[in-house]
């Protein structure tokens, strides 16, 4: 699961690890576990806990495919920083790629909701980001996606999930099943 902040990639990671009965590995909830375990952290510039944060998603993601566990795993995956680290899994498990997009604007108003509404955003820096969003200093549009020659599905997730979510599981399925 993949896109730009605020398309709906954790919300719809979620639904499918249900539909499909497996995990979500979540690569900002592992990040919030580390923020909780360590005292006195601050978000936001050279955020020292996104590497480790990063090594222990794929670790924890490496240790379910090598044991034969489908997953549902889900991070902004833009191409340069991600594309290395999932390559090697190619070797363990059938890859999909599902990729969330939505309006700029809906994704603007999405994360301001949860910088209002989820103080374990906070981890995440959103506020920054909201802030880079309103100067122009960066664009959602300035996403670059993940780059696997695998079968890749684009959902819209503005209003409900197009495709619907039927066809998302069955998507995901069809990687299961080969």
């Amino acid at each position: 699961m993949s896109g730009p902040p605020g398309t709906g990639k954790t919300t719809l990671a979620h639904v499918l690890a249900q539909e499909l009965g497996c995990p979500a590995i979540i690569r900002d909830e592992i990040k919030q576990g580390m923020v909780l375990s360590t005292p006195g952290y601050r978000g936001g510039g050279e955020d020292l806990l996104n590497y480790p944060t990063l090594e222990a998603f794929f670790e924890v993601t490496r240790v379910l495919l090598h044991a034969g566990v489908t997953v549902v795993v889900e991070a902004a995956f833009q191409d340069k920083l991600w594309r290395p680290h999932l390559e090697p899994l190619m070797d363990l498990a059938p890859l999909r790629v599902i990729r969330c997009a939505t309006s700029a604007a809906v994704a603007h108003d999405r994360i301001a909701h949860r910088v209002r509404h989820s103080a374990h955003r906070a981890a995440h820096a959103d506020h920054d980001l909201l802030a880079a969003l309103a100067s122009g200093e960066h664009s959602l549009e300035s996403f670059v996606p993940i780059s696997l020659d695998v079968p890749t599905l684009v959902v819209d997730t503005s209003d409900g999930y197009h495709p619907g979510i039927a066809d998302i599981v069955s998507f995901a399925r069809e990687s299961a099943m080969t």
